[in-house]
């Protein structure tokens, strides 16, 4: 059994709800705080001196009691989740940008040879080495920002071969990272070029050779569709998610980006989330809200692409879950600082801090079906970021230029 502390301020997030509107005062905030682990998991979190006292610990526990001295003044908080990225591919879409910035459109940087399928072309000839590799550090760069769970995309494969390499590397990734990866099969992430035949005919493919084959090999139980005019309309994309479903895959949704209409679907159908909403009209914020639906905004795309950010305080009103992502891909979101994308997201959408707090941990936690971190809370795993300040509010009113201290993942410094 570990005594961590004391730090300056343990704020728990313990006792916040799922879903809707938060206000600070409602943050548990543990001054000169101590967190006692027991096989990885919290067991409590109080007062360092109570713990020292006896107050908090049987004589058994007092016995068996390693302490893990904290001799700066630093702070506390669950680690953070990036419940939405596309950290695994090859070359870079930095023209793409450039493009972008001189007023091309979409369509005119993809007929020059940028877009998506810049990036299927650049991933499929990369090696599996290379690749491991540059997604390595990248989840390096995520977990030096206290980012301790990351779910990480396929999607720039599209096709059995290069898609099934794309899920098999963040499996050996895995055993490469303490950080927790969440594997995600995002075949559907447009039709290849270089497919013969139309929408449905990719689709049907996806659902009868690729979607077995990463059962099979168990490499994820998440599958994803882009829905937009560029991708895959509503009616097909509800067909082959509803067969995904079928299948035994949870779902997920890429929505709302630019155009209405298919996070209303996510909800329908009982997508996990739908991720972006910046184009969903209000009354399907009312529709997401009242489902189970979780709202994921993804404000490194809209700063990527400079468009208008996710509806986020409208969501939250209506009472919706909302996670708060990186979108983190070599194309419309290049940054990957999540604590930046955040805290730009509160200025604009007037988030308090406990909700943007709430959406990088518990929240987005519960985006990908993960009950047990986000929280410091009694059985939850012992996964905690602390930084070298003597005020949390300091996180996001630095914009992300505060860096973490320290990142503890099963109750272990990493």
């Amino acid at each position: 059994m570990k005594l961590i502390g004391p730090f300056k301020q343990v704020i728990t997030l313990a006792n916040l709800p799922l879903r809707g509107k938060l206000s600070d005062n409602q943050l548990e905030i543990i001054e000169n705080g101590g967190i006692l682990i027991e096989n990885n998991l919290i067991k409590k979190v109080g007062k360092f001196d109570d713990f020292l006292n006896g107050v908090m610990l049987s004589e058994a526990e007092a016995s068996d009691l390693e302490i893990e001295k904290i001799k700066t003044e630093q702070i506390c908080l669950p680690s953070f989740v990036d419940s939405h990225t596309h950290i695994l591919f090859g070359g870079n879409r930095a023209n793409d940008f450039a493009m972008r910035n001189a007023g091309k459109t979409y369509l005119e940087i993809a007929e020059q040879g940028g877009g998506i399928w810049s990036s299927v072309l650049h991933t499929r000839k990369e090696s599996k080495k290379e690749l491991l590799e540059k997604l390595l550090e990248r989840i390096n760069f995520l977990l030096n920002n206290g980012i301790s769970t990351i779910e990480i995309k396929s999607g720039y494969g599209l096709n059995v071969k290069n898609e099934l390499k794309m899920l098999r590397i963040i499996k050996e990734a895995q055993t490469k990272t303490p950080a927790t990866l969440i594997p995600t099969c995002l075949a559907a992430h447009l039709k290849p070029k270089d497919f013969n035949g139309n929408n449905e005919d990719y689709l049907n493919y996806i659902l009868k050779e690729i979607l077995p084959k990463v059962k099979e090999e168990n490499l994820a139980k998440r599958v994803d569709i882009f829905i937009e005019k560029t991708a895959f309309q509503p009616e097909e994309s509800k067909n082959f998610l509803l067969k995904a479903k079928e299948m035994g895959f949870e779902i997920t949704v890429h929505a709302d980006q630019f155009t209405s209409g298919s996070g209303r679907l996510a909800a329908e159908i009982g997508a996990k989330s739908a991720d972006h909403l910046e184009a969903t009209i209000d009354e399907d914020i009312d529709f997401i809200a009242k489902s189970e639906t979780v709202a994921t905004a993804l404000p490194g795309a809209s700063l990527g692409l400079g468009e208008k950010f996710t509806p986020a305080g409208k969501l939250l009103n209506a009472g919706a879950i909302l996670a708060i992502a990186s979108d983190w891909n070599p194309g419309s979101a290049p940054m990957g600082n999540l604590i930046t994308q955040a805290s730009i997201l509160a200025t604009y959408e007037k988030l308090t801090t406990a909700e943007v707090l709430a959406g990088i941990t518990f929240r987005a936690a519960h985006a990908l079906s993960l009950n047990d971190i986000g929280k410091l809370e009694e059985n939850f795993k012992a996964n905690f970021v602390t930084f070298r300040t003597d005020n949390f509010q300091n996180i996001l009113y630095n914009q992300g230029s505060l860096k973490m201290e320290n990142l503890y993942i099963n109750g272990n410094k990493i």
